[in-house]
């Protein structure tokens, strides 16, 4: 970990460091959208075990659990992202934030898994009551410097776990898998940027995807793109932010952007839909990415949790969820600091509007 590019001064750092506005989030604390919680039940697909039985004819499926935990069926090979079967993304299993609706297939009914990438430490990311589920599967659990030590101290056996750095790759029965840089940070209680974040990409012999984790927008996406693209599709966080920091995850025009810049086909929104992490609608992400793509000309799909599609052949865009109040990019603009110019021009969906913030070390 100290030999790493990114480690600095006692923890990792991100290249463009990460910046808060406490007074624009306290503001927005009193401003929280009446529906940044669904009012009724939200309906899922519920999953057929038996779906799995036939892979996808062009090598290509993917099945969206809520959030950012998906299942990737690429060419032959079975991954999961980020898996998120618990109850709450809190430290305790009594307090905070609950998911919305329970998973759409049990985790024991889930077919043979190849891999599982983990982008970060955080609760919504790495739940241990799901990791302890899982610590007994014939599967290699692919993390970022140091979320490892979570895994074995949950009972992972040490050598079916794989940490890289950014630009690291590992091979899991022919599948490459690409640990790409990420704006965002890490952190269990008590430990702040301890642990590395990343993406992810899948590349395989015939298909490719991408998978951002959290982050904010970075110059370095070009990078990916030009190295690992064109993806197949992208799978990109697009919920749970706020104006008072920009930094830590895309929002949704930016997301659209960052699709772009990783030379994506088809865009997959992620980090929404399961539970509520921040003041926005929570229709409100969803809402946003199907006008910033209409805008930018890009294909995308929304499928209902539970829902598997083929990313070659993407089923027509079906609005499952309700009809809410949403903010759009003019009178809730989310844009990150310290980004070229170049990154925005073309791009009217993205406000120019100046962010004030102050920096907070390790954040």
């Amino acid at each position: 970990m100290k030999r790493s590019p990114q480690w600095l001064d006692g923890g990792f750092e991100n290249p463009q460091p990460i910046l808060n506005n406490w007074e624009r989030t306290l503001t927005d604390l009193f401003h929280a959208s009446p529906d940044n919680t669904p009012r009724m039940p939200v309906v899922v697909d519920r999953i057929d075990p038996k779906r799995f039985a036939t892979p996808p004819a062009d090598g290509l499926r993917v099945t969206w659990m809520g959030h950012s935990s998906t299942l990737v069926e690429v060419d032959g090979h079975r991954v999961l992202t980020d898996p998120m079967w618990g109850e709450r993304t809190s430290p305790l299993g009594w307090i905070g934030p609950k998911r919305w609706f329970p998973a759409p297939i049990a985790l024991n009914e889930l077919p043979p898994i190849d891999a599982v990438v983990i982008s970060h430490d955080h609760y919504d990311h790495l739940d241990h009551h799901t990791i302890e589920a899982m610590k007994d599967w014939d599967t290699t659990f692919v993390v970022p410097l140091g979320v490892g030590a979570h895994l074995e101290y949950w009972g992972v056996p040490a050598n079916r776990i794989v940490e890289l750095d950014w630009w690291e790759r590992t091979k899991v029965k022919g599948l490459d898998i690409v640990c790409t840089p990420a704006r965002h940070a890490s952190g269990r209680f008590l430990q702040q940027n301890k642990t590395l974040w990343a993406g992810w990409a899948l590349v395989g012999p015939q298909h490719r995807v991408y998978y951002s984790g959290d982050t904010g927008l970075f110059p370095a996406m070009e990078e990916i793109g030009a190295k690992l693209g064109p993806f197949d599709l992208t799978m990109i966080e697009t919920g749970q932010y706020g104006a008072g920091w920009p930094d830590w995850h895309l929002g949704p025009e930016q997301a659209v952007l960052a699709h772009r810049l990783v030379q994506g086909r088809l865009f997959l929104p992620v980090h929404w839909g399961l539970v509520t992490l921040a003041y926005h609608g929570w229709t409100e992400p969803v809402e946003r990415s199907l006008v910033a793509a209409k805008h930018d000309g890009v294909g995308i799909t929304t499928p209902r949790p539970g829902q598997d599609f083929l990313p070659l052949a993407p089923p027509p865009v079906e609005r499952w969820w309700p009809d809410r109040p949403w903010k759009t990019a003019e009178e809730a603009p989310i844009v990150a600091s310290q980004i070229p110019p170049k990154l925005r021009e073309g791009h009217p969906a993205l406000p120019r509007l100046p962010v004030p913030a102050v920096v907070t070390p390790h954040e």
